[in-house]
């Protein structure tokens, strides 16, 4: 197996462009423009690679043929409707198909190079589209790229693929599209639905019969901040990959759970963000020989968070991470600035938060985090084989 790591990159990624609308390209564009002028993406054994389009036969495996067809003809019909696009979440916009297909194959390509041993790690930062469903648009996703990608990795054998998806908002798409299959594990972290987007996410979304455990669920309370994130997460994330014995792990690290993201109620800072992809990192390490594909994801501070978040995912996942009292530099400053004139420039790669926290405990007056940890671990940790009470678990 290859050391090093790919990126996913090329500025055709820019072209999902859903114009006047929350998901900006410009936060993409501005990551790889962080992380280029930080060196990250000049570290050894880091290749950029030009992504291509997945196919026909790559997004059937997800996607039904007749909303594929759907996708391609909007754009030329003026008064087109259905399959959840045309509107405000998802609007037609002109190679709607073409750019929607090119983040697919990214995230298909990234997979395929780390499950045949040609990198250790993988990142398409552009990707990470996880409300997309089999048959429509939601949530601002028209190809379901996670899904595209963990399709791929069964064709080519993979019995035991991991799904681990931090974004703010439940990754509904992923979960529904392999509710019914056991080859998949599928483990999503978000603000709680009866607050947030999707409205689903509950701890007895659990797997369908014959796949029962094969979904996790740990919805949080509004206002969670980084140490009730961080002791819920490592109260269920470790425990349930450790039973599942994942082969490969692919992660949508959406960086709308910051405290400055303007369409969710979560207040983690970018240090937060930070130690989730360390964790993720070791995660992958101890289970999976490193094998990791990770993902972009949701993100509306489009120059305060969602750049500095994903550098330290792409330094995370090429090597050393960056210290996060590292200077942001004066160019990628002025960028910024261009970009987006009216925006706060951040100056270094941190919030400058304590990270401490309390693991998990069964005993004591737990509060609303904990109350969540313990729904969560009630309903999947048996069909795991694991002990919900048992804070080694």
């Amino acid at each position: 197996m290859s050391d090093g790591t790919v990126v996913m990159w090329d500025e055709a990624l820019l072209a999902y462009d859903l114009g006047d609308h929350p998901l900006d390209p410009v936060r993409v564009e501005l990551t790889i423009a962080l992380a280029q002028e930080l060196g990250v993406l000049d570290r050894p054994g880091v290749q950029v690679m030009t992504p291509s389009p997945a196919d026909e036969a790559a997004l059937s495996r997800v996607h039904r043929p007749e909303y594929l067809d759907a996708v391609r003809a909007a754009p030329d019909d003026p008064f087109f409707s259905g399959y959840g696009l045309g509107t405000a979440d998802n609007p037609i916009f002109d190679g709607m198909h073409e750019s929607s297909a090119l983040i697919a194959g990214a995230s298909l390509t990234a997979a395929e190079l780390v499950w045949r041993g040609e990198a250790r790690r993988a990142v398409n930062v552009a990707g990470g589209l996880h409300h997309a469903m089999a048959g429509r648009a939601a949530g601002f996703c028209v190809y379901n790229d996670p899904a595209v990608a963990i399709a791929r990795l069964l064709d080519l054998g993979a019995e035991r693929v991991a799904y681990v998806d931090i974004d703010v908002h439940h990754g509904d798409g992923v979960q529904q599209i392999f509710y019914n299959d056991p080859r998949v594990l599928t483990v999503s972290l978000h603000e709680t639905p009866l607050a947030l987007f999707p409205g689903t996410g509950f701890p007895d979304e659990t797997g369908a019969p014959g796949a029962e455990g094969s979904a996790v669920n740990l919805p949080l309370p509004p206002s969670t901040g980084d140490a009730g994130w961080l002791r819920a997460f490592h109260a269920v994330v470790p425990s349930v990959l450790r039973a599942y014995r994942p082969q490969i792990l692919v992660t949508q690290c959406g960086a709308d759970s910051h405290r400055a993201d303007p369409l969710a109620d979560l207040r983690l800072s970018v240090d937060g963000q930070r130690a989730s992809y360390l964790a993720l990192r070791a995660l992958a390490d101890e289970l999976c020989e490193g094998r990791w594909v990770a993902t972009g994801g949701g993100g509306y501070a489009l120059v305060e968070v969602v750049p500095r978040a994903w550098t330290h995912l792409l330094a995370v996942a090429t090597g050393e991470p960056l210290d996060p009292a590292t200077l942001t530099p004066p160019d990628w400053r002025k960028l910024a600035q261009v970009r987006r004139p009216h925006r706060e420039v951040p100056l270094r790669m941190t919030d400058d938060v304590d990270l401490s926290f309390e693991p998990w405990q069964p005993s004591g007056e737990p509060d609303a985090v904990d109350r969540a940890i313990i729904a969560t671990r009630k309903e999947v940790f048996p069909l795991l084989g694991l002990d919900p009470h048992d804070p080694r678990d």
